[in-house]
């Protein structure tokens, strides 16, 4: 065939290509996030035996959003205080059976006597894999007990705890937008962000080794990271949920379970 019969077919491909790309439309967007209520969410969050850390995790927020407690992470994952993690790090949420095997012969047999005398939640070098004077200037001593709780906010109360696996894990109480939402007790800021999908702008709380607090849907966010707060300081202001209801939901976790905020909070 002949060269002028070559160069008129790629100028025919070529012209086709460009009219096709011209005409095309962008990918269709697909919205990954499917579920209507933090409830869904909680159901199957982070059941999985590992995961990879995203901009703006904590080891606290991991922790919460998987039902447990963050040393426990740490321990699993030889991770020392002050607990720091990086994007794409990956987490093991789930100890390996060498793990839990050194674990159990190390609380049973003639050293569990000795264990028992030991003072509430001991520094474990084995833990954190650090010398126990750097252990020890790094990690905060907090309370060994929550002195009081107040309510977090006025309003109504709308949700109640559940114990069904996909029932609602704190409380919710509706308000105007932009209510003021406080700190349930004394304790240091350890998140704010909207990593954990379903629970929008959140704050996490620790008050003590084993308690934690959260605050999800607020509108502005007035604290930050690592700042002290006391019981009845404003810290937020309230916002609504994905599915547009303004109010805030609340939850207490004792060693990273979920417990009814109502037996802790004052009767009104």
């Amino acid at each position: 065939m002949s060269r002028q019969y070559w160069i008129l077919c790629l100028s025919f491909c070529l012209g086709w290509l460009s009219g096709c790309a011209s005409n095309s439309n962008p990918a269709p967007v697909v919205k990954l996030n499917t579920h209507k209520d933090y409830s869904a969410i909680n159901k199957g969050s982070l059941k999985a035996k590992n995961y990879t850390v995203k901009k703006g995790d904590t080891l606290y927020s991991i922790a919460f959003q998987a039902g447990k407690d963050f040393r426990e992470l740490a321990h699993i994952n030889n991770i020392s205080a002050p607990y720091s993690i990086y994007p794409g790090q990956q987490l093991a949420l789930v100890a390996s059976k060498s793990r839990q095997a050194k674990k159990s012969s190390t609380t049973t047999g003639p050293t569990s006597k000795k264990q028992v005398n030991q003072p509430v939640d001991p520094p474990k070098k084995q833990a954190y894999g650090g010398q126990y004077v750097k252990e020890k200037l790094q990690t905060e001593t907090f309370p060994q007990r929550v002195n009081k709780w107040v309510w977090p906010t006025n309003g109504r109360l709308v949700g109640k705890f559940s114990l069904s696996e996909v029932g609602n894990k704190g409380i919710d109480i509706s308000d105007k937008r932009g209510a003021i939402i406080r700190a349930a007790a004394d304790g240091k800021v350890v998140y704010t962000g909207k990593a954990l999908r379903g629970y929008g702008n959140l704050i996490i709380i620790k008050h003590t080794d084993s308690y934690l607090s959260a605050y999800a849907h607020n509108d502005a966010l007035l604290v930050r990271e690592q700042q002290w707060v006391s019981a009845g300081e404003q810290i937020a202001r309230m916002g609504s949920n994905d599915t547009g209801q303004v109010l805030l939901h609340f939850e207490i976790r004792y060693k990273g379970k979920s417990v009814d905020p109502l037996r802790y909070l004052p009767k009104r």
